[in-house]
């Protein structure tokens, strides 16, 4: 029995694993098209991604945001949930945070730090507890609610950012958040290092285990899990399938505002129009990538940090368009999406494979 679910759990893993062998072969080709050589290419792609320690820590600040939204994509989907508004949650936490962060100056660090950062989770489970509520007591899909709320949310933070909260004299950016209320970064831990990776990282890591926990091991997130599976029978079974709804929801646009609160407090230390480059949606495919689970999505998260890092090296040392990239993603994403694929190469057994 063990040795079957030894089995089981390395083939799930070969999905995932095969994912990215296909995607970086499919680069390959691709690479060659170009007139480039592909070995040369990956290989600065790798030395873009971790040649040395700041290369490698600007990796682990660009996977930050990614292990927060990635969370909250999971986190709605184990309820059964597409949350594809965590860009919008994220926006708001992030204006939270900028403001939190800049003000109640005299405030000990241990007092404001937190602060702003709670501010930040509010504000993003907020903006997340609409398309929550509605989906939970009216029946409306989430999805159109939570593109909707991106939109609001962009056109707001758009508003605040240009003309309310805008510094004199900058570009359309915030004030800097005060030094009480600022995520400590490796360069002031360490003198050999000018990334701007900040505790973030740590925090993200934190994050992971205790979603973990809540999922696999409270009522809670046992309960979470039954209305993903099944709605009916999680009724059925005594559970409140529109509360949990609203829940999960909740605990995912928190997620969502918390990599908005890392970008502000650590990262950039102001809110800057534009922040994002998509990180939001980005978490749907490193969610997708890590299978839903916490341990995943940090893999995941680092991965897609990885090429998006080194893929500006490797553009500007072998002249490969750097959109390549944006390829890759797709192509790894395509992979691990159609699984089928990969379960078909790496099923021994053919009758297995058919009843999958």
């Amino acid at each position: 029995m063990k040795r079957q679910k030894l089995y089981d759990n390395l083939r799930e893993l070969m999905i995932p694993l095969g994912a990215i062998t296909l995607g970086l072969l499919v680069g390959a080709v691709i690479i060659l098209m170009t007139g480039a050589n592909p070995i040369e290419a990956y290989k600065a792609l790798f030395i873009g991604a971790f040649g040395d320690v700041n290369k490698f820590a600007n990796t682990l600040a660009r996977s930050t945001p990614l292990i927060f939204t990635g969370l909250a994509v999971a986190f709605a989907f184990r309820c059964g949930l597409f949350n594809i508004g965590v860009e919008g949650q994220m926006f708001v936490g992030a204006l939270a945070a900028a403001y939190v962060g800049a003000n109640f100056e005299g405030l000990p660090k241990i007092i404001h730090l937190p602060m702003a950062i709670l501010a930040a989770m509010i504000a993003g489970g907020f903006w997340a507890a609409i398309p929550g509520i509605l989906k939970a007591k009216r029946g409306v899909h989430e999805v159109i609610n939570t593109i909707m709320m991106n939109f609001i949310a962009y056109a707001f933070i758009g508003y605040m950012v240009s003309d309310v909260l805008r510094a004199p004299g900058q570009t359309p950016r915030t004030v800097g958040v005060l030094p009480s209320a600022q995520l400590v970064r490796l360069g002031e831990l360490v003198g050999w290092s000018t990334s701007r990776l900040s505790i973030g990282f740590l925090i993200g890591l934190l994050v992971c285990g205790i979603i973990y926990y809540l999922l696999w091991k409270t009522t809670i997130g046992y309960e979470v899990r039954s209305v993903g599976l099944s709605p009916m029978a999680a009724e059925y079974g005594g559970v409140n399938s529109s509360q949990k709804i609203i829940l999960a929801m909740i605990i995912s646009g928190a997620l969502g505002g918390l990599a908005g609160a890392e970008r502000v407090l650590g990262f950039d230390r102001a809110l800057i129009l534009g922040f994002s480059p998509g990180f939001g949606f980005e978490g749907i495919a490193v969610a997708l990538l890590g299978k839903n689970h916490p341990l995943g999505i940090i893999f995941g998260a680092l991965l897609f940090g990885a090429l998006s890092n080194g893929g500006a090296w490797m553009n500007f040392t072998t002249n490969v368009p750097v959109d390549l990239i944006v390829v890759l993603q797709a192509v790894i994403i395509f992979f691990v999406a159609a699984d089928q694929i990969i379960r078909r190469i790496f099923s021994k057994n053919k009758k297995e494979w058919g009843a999958v």
